[in-house]
């Protein structure tokens, strides 16, 4: 028989509460926002004096940077609350998690690699900055590809519990890379006094980071119901194997 944990699934009356109203809100919010975002990145915002237009592209790579940094947060507090608690909801939280932070990621990377062939001329740059991100990313795509090799879902759960945790000291590399070394990348204009942003750009800049927040926080809630709605599946089919092993 397998461990408490692994069978510690939803009921089907939880999977229907967690759908509505809330994710009426969360849509509403999200199309607001996303709406909002992409008038003031297109028309409030001016162009940049010396990117031109180009520069346009800060307001997806920085909140895409922020909620990849966010989500593999996530995959860490989920991971540690499952190796203290012992409940699958956090495991399936952190795995969630990771998927999207992958996800964001990968546009940041990206995004970046397209605005720096038209400010630096090149597609990529060893940079400290590009490179600590890239081996985040790597980081987070080998997570993921721990829990699809391991079949066995005790073990699965635990050893991705500790990549989760240990993965995200990346985090902080990342963010202070342009500190510790000599760098290319811009420093962050939001927590440098002296960055010098519009009010207009910085404006804009909040509310796409804000619009792309609501956007985690949906693709996280449809993750977590599609991986509550996978362990209903399992449950349902593990009952029915024992019922025929009794009736056999």
């Amino acid at each position: 028989m397998r461990q408490a944990q692994t069978t510690e699934l939803p009921r089907p009356r939880r999977l229907a509460a967690l759908r509505e109203p809330a994710n009426a809100v969360l849509y509403a919010a999200l199309l607001l926002s996303m709406g909002l975002a992409l008038f003031m990145a297109f028309v409030f915002a001016p162009a940049e004096r010396v990117q031109a237009e180009i520069y346009r592209l800060l307001f997806v790579h920085v909140p895409s940077a922020w909620l990849a940094f966010a989500a593999f947060g996530v995959v860490a507090v989920g991971s540690v609350m499952f190796l203290v608690r012992g409940k699958s909801r956090w495991d399936r939280l952190a795995h969630a998690s990771a998927e999207i932070g992958v996800l964001f990621t990968t546009l940041c990377l990206v995004t970046g690699s397209i605005w720096g062939r038209s400010v630096w001329g090149v597609w990529w740059q060893w940079d400290p900055r590009l490179t600590t991100t890239l081996i985040m990313w790597f980081i987070y795509v080998s997570y993921l590809a721990l829990r699809s090799y391991i079949d066995d879902p005790n073990a699965r759960q635990r050893m991705s519990s500790v990549v989760g945790i240990v993965g995200v000291v990346s985090v902080p590399i990342v963010w202070f890379s342009v500190e510790w070394w000599r760098s290319l990348h811009p420093t962050p204009s939001v927590t440098n006094p002296g960055g010098g942003m519009p009010p207009e750009m910085l404006t804009t800049l909040l509310v796409s980071v804000a619009a792309f927040t609501v956007f985690y926080v949906v693709l996280l809630r449809q993750r977590m119901q599609l991986e509550l709605a996978v362990a209903e599946l399992g449950s349902l089919r593990e009952r029915l194997y024992e019922r025929n092993e009794e009736s056999a």
